[in-house]
C-alpha cells in the first residue's frame, strides 16, 4: 500500500512520473535493506521457471512464469497471474525501502506447491532502472496514464494463459496490497475473463483515506521522537487534507508539499486510483466469484477495520487472519533484539494452507 514516507525521512526525490511510481506509492519502510546472514527456509516449491517478455501499454513488460512442474508439461494447470502493490514494486514484490520482501516471489512458490503455475511482471517504472531503455526513461519524465497498468494487467494476463501449462478456464488473480484493488477490477479488465481472487493485505476504504491515515500516523511518530516540530506537523497533515479535497474535487493541488506524495505529476494517478471504493468494487465482482482474502494481524499499512469494511462487500469471501504476521506477509517480531530485517523473518506458514485449501475448492 501507498504508506507514503514523508521527507522527514530525507529521501531523495526525482522529478516527473518517476516521483509518482517512487516517491508517491511506496511501501512503508518497517523491516528492509539485505542480510549476508542465511535466512529461513521459504516457502512452498520453487517450480519451474522461465524468464518471458510482452507488450502492454506501449511498453515492453518482463515477467516470470512458474510451473509446478516440468516446463511443457502435457497436463494443463490452473494459472495466477501475481500483480505487485504500490510503487515501484517488482515482480518478486520487492522495492527499494525492501529489497527483500519477496512477497510475490513467494506466493509463487505457494501457488507451485498447490499445483498452480503464475506469472509476476514488473509493471512501468519497477525492476531494475539500470534495465530501462530510452522509452521507459523518457514516459517516466511525465505524468502517465495510469490506464497504462491496466493494459499491462491485462497483457500479462494473457500472457498467462497462452502459456501450454496453464488451463485457461482455471484461472486466479492474486493481487497484493495496492495490486487487490486490481484483482477486483479484473472481470472489467480483462476480456471475458472472471477469474478467482486472492486479496492478500487489500485495502479496505479509498486510497486518499489510507494516504491520510497512514501519513498521519507516521507524522506524529515523527512528532514525538522529537523529528518534527509540533508546527511542522500541523502543516504537514493540514496540507494532505487539502490537497485531498482538492484532488476530491477536481481543482489544482495547493503548492508546498513537504510529504513527497501530492506534486501535480502525481494528481492523475492518485485521483484515479481514489476513485475506487473497495467495498463497491467487491460488490460489483460476478456473482459467485470464488474469493480469499489474507491479512496479518501486524499489518502496520492496512488496519483491521479496514479489512472489515472491505468484507461488507464480499459476500461469501473466506478470510484468512494471520496472526503475528505483517503487510509483506512475514512474521513480525518486535521483541527486544529480534531480527528485523524481511529476510530474517519467515513468510507465514499460514498461508501456503490457505490458499491450497481454496485452490482446492475451486474446480
Amino acid at each position: 500500500m501507498p504508506a507514503r514516507t514523508p521527507v522527514v525521512s530525507g529521501r531523495p526525490r526525482r522529478r516527473g512520473r518517476s516521483t509518482a511510481v517512487v516517491a508517491a506509492l511506496t511501501l512503508l519502510v518497517s523491516a528492509c535493506g539485505p542480510t549476508e546472514e542465511e535466512g529461513p527456509e521459504p516457502p512452498g516449491v520453487s517450480g519451474t521457471e522461465r524468464e518471458l517478455s510482452f507488450e502492454g501499454g506501449g511498453f515492453t513488460v518482463d515477467g516470470t512464469f512458474t510451473s509446478p512442474g516440468e516446463s511443457g508439461s502435457e497436463n494443463a494447470v490452473p494459472g495466477a497471474l501475481i500483480i505487485s502493490g504500490s510503487g515501484p514494486t517488482d515482480r518478486d514484490g520487492n522495492s527499494a525501502g525492501r529489497p527483500e520482501a519477496d512477497t510475490n516471489l513467494n506466493l509463487s512458490r505457494v501457488l507451485s506447491e498447490a499445483g498452480v503455475a503464475s506469472l509476476r511482471y514488473d509493471k512501468l517504472g519497477s525492476g531494475d532502472p539500470a534495465t530501462f531503455d530510452d522509452e521507459v526513461k523518457d514516459a517516466l519524465e511525465e505524468p502517465v496514464d495510469p490506464g497504462v497498468f491496466d493494459a499491462q494487467m491485462a497483457a500479462a494476463y494473457a500472457e498467462l494463459i497462452e502459456q501450454p501449462e496453464v488451463d485457461p478456464e482455471r484461472t486466479i488473480v492474486v493481487g497484493h496490497s495496492e495490486g487487490a484493488l486490481y484483482a477486483l477490477r479484473a472481470h472489467e479488465v480483462l476480456d471475458g475473463a472472471e477469474p478467482a481472487l486472492v486479496l492478500a493485505a487489500p485495502p479496505g476504504t479509498r486510497m486518499l483515506d489510507v494516504i491520510d491515515r497512514q501519513l498521519s500516523e507516521q507524522v506524529r511518530t515523527a512528532e514525538a521522537q522529537g523529528s518534527l516540530s509540533e508546527a511542522e506537523a500541523v502543516r504537514m497533515l493540514s496540507h494532505t487534507r487539502t490537497a485531498r479535497a482538492a484532488m476530491r474535487n477536481g481543482r489544482d493541488l495547493p503548492e508546498g508539499d513537504t510529504t513527497g506524495l501530492f506534486a501535480p505529476e502525481n494528481q492523475d494517478f492518485l485521483a484515479w486510483i481514489d476513485a475506487f471504493d473497495p467495498p463497491e468494487l467487491a460488490a460489483g465482482l460476478p456473482e459467485r466469484t470464488p474469493v480469499l482474502v489474507l491479512w496479518g494481524d501486524e499489518d502496520s499499512q492496512i488496519t483491521r477495520d479496514e479489512v472489515d469494511r472491505l468484507m461488507e462487500g464480499l459476500e461469501g469471501a473466506e478470510r484468512v487472519d494471520l496472526a503475528g504476521v505483517d503487510h509483506v506477509l512475514r512474521e513480525y517480531d518486535d521483541f527486544p533484539g529480534a531480527a528485523v530485517l524481511d529476510a530474517d523473518r519467515p513468510f507465514s506458514p499460514g498461508v501456503a494452507p490457505a490458499v491450497t485449501e481454496f485452490v482446492e475448492g475451486l474446480w
